[in-house]
């Protein structure tokens, strides 16, 4: 073994022999430089960690650093063994990480697959495939940073709902990242990126749309078109289910002894939907096709309707109705209960909302019969004040009206 400190000079005039040699540094221990035969030179570190186990990481090849470096480099990591650290395979592990394309491949299989709704598992991909990876994919999980994450959220600015779904989802993934041990806890790099204001758009058919809307569906079952396709948009806005319930809705779940909807599953989960007298004859009036269980068949055995856009698209061009979505008649039905003086926490529970939140967009139209009233106790106050005999309002009437 051949000890010599070493320099510049002393291992640029080593001679390659024909097996490899070792050249050890006399001033620091473990730090060598190694010489093949066919001239390669290359600077090592040789050391044992706290547990005894044996590393001879790679600093550099020569020329490519200089002694020195390759020196300063070893200082550092027999400063961090020292300590109880193991910088060698610290490395390693970080050559081995994930990228957050291959994180992500495992969070849709081992965590969206398994938690979440098939159209939540759609959308998570979706906004995964046309947003997320483009940009981050080829990146190392570990590296990531607040930066990379508000400079992405930045671009898509123009559309801030998405925005904040492509926050929301990489949040998530990265809370699983730390909770699996691919990053260190607290470190989550969407912490405190603030999110877009968010426009949210809620549709209301008037009483003269819902009669445009109903003609154009009554013309097509007359002529016999897209029956199956009518009669679902019938029971969305009759029943103010979500449109992948009413889709997969199979007549197990119809109870027209109770009159009720027992939904198996759901966006939140399990539930019972109560019908109305229209909504129980509409069911009444359909037909159940042999060997399908589902009330809105598909074209094959045993399937159910997967898709009303390119209907919906037809009807609400004919009906006048062009910037209405079929989400749209679900708040619909909750505007006429809203309106009809329903309280939040009943048209809630129709629509099967989880937080009182969600329904607190009727709030305004919940306010309508109080104005109603205000309207009439306004008018009787000031007949009376002008010596003028008022009609007299029966309240009673009214509030059971």
């Amino acid at each position: 073994m051949t000890t010599v400190k070493l320099t510049k000079r002393v291992i640029e005039a080593a001679k390659p022999d024909t097996k490899e040699a070792l050249l050890w540094d006399s001033e620091l221990k473990g730090f060598f430089c190694k010489i093949t035969p066919s001239g390669k030179r290359s600077y090592f570190l040789y050391y044992r960690t706290k547990d005894g186990q044996q590393r001879k990481p790679k600093l550099g090849e020569h020329g490519a650093v200089t002694c020195e470096q390759a020196r300063e480099m070893a200082l550092k990591m027999l400063a961090a063994v020292s300590a109880g650290n193991d910088p060698s395979r610290e490395q390693q592990d970080k050559r081995k990480a994930p990228t957050l394309a291959e994180f992500a491949a495992r969070y849709v299989e081992q965590h969206a697959k398994n938690k979440k709704k098939p159209r939540s598992v759609e959308e998570d991909e979706g906004n995964l495939a046309r947003h997320i990876l483009p940009v981050l994919g080829s990146m190392k999980l570990a590296s990531i940073t607040r930066k990379h994450i508000t400079d992405l959220h930045h671009t898509m600015r123009e559309k801030p709902t998405t925005a904040n779904r492509v926050i929301a989802l990489l949040s998530k993934m990265f809370n699983l990242a730390e909770a699996w041990g691919l990053r260190t806890d607290g470190s989550n790099p969407c912490r405190h990126v603030q999110k877009y204001k968010e426009n949210k758009r809620t549709r209301y058919l008037s009483e003269a749309e819902l009669a445009r809307l109903g003609a154009v569906l009554a013309e097509d079952a007359a002529n016999g078109i897209h029956n199956a396709a009518a009669n679902a948009i019938r029971l969305l806005i009759l029943t103010g289910c979500r449109h992948s319930e009413v889709l997969t809705l199979t007549w197990q779940e119809v109870d027209t002894e109770r009159h009720c909807l027992r939904l198996k599953d759901s966006k939140t989960g399990a539930k019972t939907i109560p019908l109305n007298p229209p909504a129980l004859a509409l069911l009444a009036s359909l037909a159940v096709v042999d060997g399908n269980p589902h009330v809105f068949p598909g074209r094959f055995a045993e399937s159910h309707l997967t898709n009303l856009d390119r209907y919906w698209g037809s009807v609400k061009k004919r009906a006048g109705l062009e910037d209405v979505r079929l989400h749209d008649l679900r708040h619909t039905y909750a505007s006429v209960g809203a309106a009809g003086g329903f309280s939040l926490p009943v048209i809630g529970a129709l629509l099967g909302h989880t937080q009182a939140s969600t329904t607190q967009r009727y709030a305004h139209l919940a306010d309508n019969p109080l104005k109603h009233a205000t309207d009439v106790i306004g008018a009787r106050i000031a007949a009376a004040m002008a010596g003028n005999k008022a009609a007299v309002v029966d309240f009673r009437e009214y509030r059971a009206s």
